[in-house]
């Protein structure tokens, strides 16, 4: 009689063993192919049956995927099927949808990109000119930036930072992968001048932003 629940345990296991992990590899780029945005790990893991692992299945994936015409790649912290880049001059007759930002708007995109999470008095202070309330809107509207959390000083003002839409736009994994600011001015896309407040430093640009927690409430 004490052998019964072990029976049970034993039939339970193998109503509920996982798939083998070639078929969870199928899912999950079945789940990739099909999502029109990027899909965290843990969106997979709600759709896949029960004991699968999503994490695991990406690695065979990606491998799988390697020197092929699309790739799997990591968007923020979330995953999606992308065209390889040696081969978008192929996507060229594609219908693109223009987005035209003002100056205004570029430099504050900018701004929010490389100096995350930063409030609009930051933006201001750093463009010198006050920031209107359509730029940063079109650029809520755009979903390019979200409001991050309020930081623990006088009247708690809201921070921005950018959002995974905009990382996938432009193809990066995380805002680290941004190019820097040396190779922007040298391409034209910023002035010359250092940004007030700017450290002359070169190596200060890549310095991570640590140690700020404690700034900041959820």
């Amino acid at each position: 009689m004490s052998d019964e629940p072990e029976v049970t345990d034993e039939k339970e296991q193998t109503l509920f063993a996982a798939p083998p992990i070639a078929e969870q590899e199928r899912m999950v780029e079945a789940i990739l192919f099909a999502s029109a945005e990027p899909v965290t790990i843990r969106e997979m893991e709600e759709r896949m049956p029960h004991g699968c692992d999503p994490a695991e299945a990406l690695v065979h994936l990606r491998k799988r995927y390697e020197g092929r015409g699309v790739r799997v790649v990591k968007v923020g912290e979330a995953w999606a099927v992308r065209t390889a880049p040696d081969l978008a001059f192929l996507m060229q007759k594609e219908t693109v949808e223009e987005r035209k930002l003002s100056r205004a708007a570029i430099e504050t995109l900018a701004i929010i990109a490389y100096h995350q999470p930063v409030t609009r008095a930051e933006i201001e202070e750093i463009r010198g000119v006050a920031v209107s309330r359509g730029t940063i809107d079109q650029l809520l509207e755009m979903e390019w930036i979200r409001f991050g959390r309020r930081r623990m000083t006088p009247g708690r003002p809201v921070t921005f930072v950018v959002t995974q839409g905009f990382l996938d736009h432009f193809s990066l994994e995380s805002a680290r992968d941004l190019p820097g600011l040396k190779e922007l001015r040298a391409a034209g896309l910023l002035d010359s001048r250092p940004l007030p407040g700017a450290s002359s430093d070169e190596d200060d640009e890549d310095e991570a932003q640590t140690g700020q927690s404690e700034l900041f409430e959820d």
